[in-house]
């Protein structure tokens, strides 16, 4: 175990050796890895007490449960059994921990029992869960903390009034949202440093708003709608946010935490961690945590081993798929699901309990995904039985989980679900085989959500069996783009579900042929994409008007890795992370595809913008500013122009204070020259050494005569 030392500690021993302290750059000083040498941060004071709650003195760990049946003791085992199947789906119960009294008299339980757990968090849970718990219509369970009990004894006999103290404002999460400039935030990690900037696209640089050194152990991670940034430290993760700054708003203890996750509504967090086991041939032991982000407090956890939480998703740590829960019903956090063996369990977090206290069975269910604006799933079931059962997509209702829409596939291979944003479509990529098994090919289901009885229309592509690279629905909008060949240069192809008529008729709009792209990134406002060619296309850019149909303008970013939209879709960024050892850095450039600045940092690993919350704006009234652009523009194209002007005024006073500098330096050098004139003839035997240019050269040629002897010498050595 390490000895930790405080800082007073270091100071008096630096007195001792007479070593001054403020002589030292600590910032220089770098650990080696995953060593501390016993030295607290300040985080590691706060949370490490959070980290032992076994530790506590008093019944934390232990409830009282009331108005439960009273029996016999033929039923004793019966009731147990039933108290202990409920109680210990919430949280491990310690050995001998569910004591249940008997009345001596009667032989009869008091209609009662304790339950102790192994931490409080879990008895706490239990009691917010449980009571008003209908066991049947005459017993409704009511839960007490056991320590409440002293609580309330202590409560005194006379009534005297609570202290009222003073209301303090806290911080205003919203304050960089009232920017004049209308300008957009990003975070970005290089090295050991975090910074927080503006994207100053008038001044054509960032302006830094925030930087810390050491701020977090592995990454960090915006919350859905902007409001908080959350950092990752061994001891657990912390958001941060304010109106001046970046304070500390909450801490949430989790040690080793490796992975965070936040709910759409940021009311809350998940934190995941895994551990090793003690013996070699059992899985990960695998903790989940869900806060509430503005109280901190553990609203439900999970535990188990890694194989219970490795069904669907994309894989993470361990080969745990990630996210674990997926949150659903919009922005209301109403809802969160996990997939299982042949079930979707769904809980709500009005309870933090199972919906309906079961979960939904659906034999070899294999992916799900919610609507990300109403409480709806799209699962996907597998064939089954060598081909006699179908596949099939299901829509189901939640709370009810009533069966939407049902639609048969045959022949699948594998199948791939993307909800439009809004909600209001949904498509289905099915790969199909062929009917000789040997090859695949591809198509897809588009479901119309909002239409009556949801109709489904099937799309083929012309060529169907082009292999199917990327697909993007446009952001608010109607339209989806489709990457699709098997060529080194594929060809991408536009789409709308709408058409003049507004008629339900899936339509293509065009095929841009033989493209350097591979990945499709939609504006968040819809309207213009960036066709990109990442990896093996090295970075190739295209900025795409799709009213228009037509390239505004393309660009390149040599081994670019990332490609992120501002939330406005005003900007776009691309980025080089240290995955490559060379140009790490990002890039800013224009919607329309200008470039506008570039920034090179080593070790670069992260790069993220700031979201929006949504806008408070109806649709009508962005419609109706959308028409009256120009009349809203004039003012801002005023202050581009006084942007423009201050930047020539600037760039004008700099060339001047160079020009003024030159002249300077020249006529300095210019006077120490006139002054060391004298000196100089002095040198030159009264010659003037500025006159040099009067003088004409002449060449003189001069005779030497050398020893006669020496040479017939070095001639007779030559011959022999």
């Amino acid at each position: 175990m390490a000895l930790e030392i405080s800082m007073e500690g270091i100071e008096a021993r630096a007195r001792e050796l007479g070593v001054d302290l403020s002589a030292v750059d600590l910032d220089s000083i770098d650990l080696p890895a995953d060593e501390d040498f016993g030295i607290l941060s300040d985080d590691e004071d706060v949370l490490r007490d959070d980290d032992f709650p076994e530790l506590d003195a008093g019944f934390s760990n232990i409830i009282v449960v009331d108005n439960l049946p009273v029996v016999p003791p033929e039923k004793f085992e019966k009731l147990e059994n039933v108290v202990r199947k409920i109680y210990s789906q919430i949280g491990v119960i310690k050995e001998n921990g569910l004591w249940m009294p008997v009345n001596p008299e009667t032989k009869k339980t008091y209609g009662y029992c304790f339950i102790e757990y192994n931490t409080p968090q879990e008895a706490e849970l239990a009691r917010e869960k449980t009571h008003g718990y209908k066991l049947d219509k005459s017993h409704i369970f009511a839960v007490n903390m056991f320590d409440d009990f002293e609580k309330y004894m202590k409560v005194p006999d006379t009534w005297t009034p609570a202290e009222i103290k003073p209301y303090t404002p806290g911080e205003n999460l919203l304050k960089w949202l009232t920017d004049d400039k209308a300008r957009d935030q990003f975070v970005i990690r290089a090295g050991t440093y975090t910074e927080v900037y503006w994207n100053d696209a008038r001044k054509l640089a960032p302006e830094l708003v925030f930087q810390k050194q050491y701020w977090t152990d592995s990454f960090i991670q915006w919350s859905p709608l902007g409001t908080y940034l959350a950092t990752v430290h061994r001891q657990g993760s912390q958001v941060w946010g304010g109106e001046s700054g970046f304070e500390r708003l909450m801490r949430f203890a989790h040690a080793q935490v490796k992975l965070i996750d936040f709910s759409p509504g940021e009311r809350y967090l998940v934190t995941y961690s895994s551990h090793e086991p003690s013996n070699p041939r059992d899985t990960h032991r695998v903790v989940l945590n869900i806060f509430d982000v503005r109280t901190g407090k553990v609203m439900r956890d999970f535990k188990g081993s890694a194989d219970e939480f490795t069904t669907g998703g994309h894989t993470g740590v361990s080969g745990v798929s990630w996210p674990i829960f997926r949150w659903g019903g919009g922005k209301d956090d109403k809802y969160f699901a996990r997939l299982g063996k042949n079930v979707i369990s769904v809980y709500e977090t009005d309870t933090f309990s199972l919906l309906d206290k079961k979960s939904l069975k659906i034999e070899n269910v294999v992916d799900f995904s919610w609507s990300p604006t109403d409480p709806i799933i799209s699962l996907f079931v597998p064939e089954t039985g060598g081909g006699n059962q179908p596949a099939r997509v299901s829509l189901v209702q939640i709370p009810g989980k009533e069966e939407l829409r049902q639609k048969n596939l045959f022949s699948v291979s594998d199948c791939k679900m993307y909800w439009q944003n809004n909600g209001e479509y949904l498509a289905v990529q099915v790969d199909r085989y062929t009917k000789t098994k040997k090859s695949t090919y591809t198509g897809f289901e588009l479901f119309r959500i909002k239409e009556r009885d949801i109709p489904i229309e099937v799309l083929e592509l012309e060529n169907k069996n082009d292999k199917i690279i990327a697909f993007a629905w446009e952001p608010k909008g109607h339209r989806f783009a489709v990457i699709h060949g098997d060529g080194p240069r594929p060809d991408i192809s536009f789409y709308t579900m709408r058409t003049t008529n507004n008629t339900s008729r899936v339509t293509k709009l065009t095929t841009l042929k033989a493209k350097q792209a591979n990945a499709l990134f939609w504006s968040p406002a819809g309207r213009f994409i960036v066709l990109a060619g990442l990896k093996g296309f090295n970075g190739q850019l295209e900025f795409f008007n799709v009213d228009e149909l037509e390239t505004m303008a393309t660009g390149e970013h040599f081994m670019a890795t990332d490609i992120m939209w501002d939330p406005t879709g005003r900007y776009l960024a691309t980025a080089v992370t240290s995955v490559h050892e060379m140009e790490n850095g990002f890039q800013i450039w224009s919607f329309s595809g200008k470039h506008l600045y570039k920034v090179s940092k080593d070790h670069f690993y992260q790069f993220m913008w700031r979201p929006r919350p949504p806008s408070l704006l109806s649709p009508e009234k962005e419609e109706e500013i959308s028409k009256n652009l120009k009349k809203y523009s004039k003012k801002y194209e005023q202050e581009d122009q006084d942007a423009f002007n201050q930047l020539s005024e600037q760039e004008r006073k700099r060339r001047t204070e160079l020009q003024e500098e030159w002249d300077s330096w020249v006529a300095k050098w210019k006077q120490m020259h006139e002054e060391e004139r004298a000196y100089r003839m002095e040198l030159r035997d009264g010659e003037a050494s500025d006159a040099e240019e009067e003088y004409e050269a002449k060449e003189v040629e001069v005779e030497e005569v050398v020893d006669v002897q020496e040479e017939v010498l070095a001639f007779d050595l030559d011959q022999e």
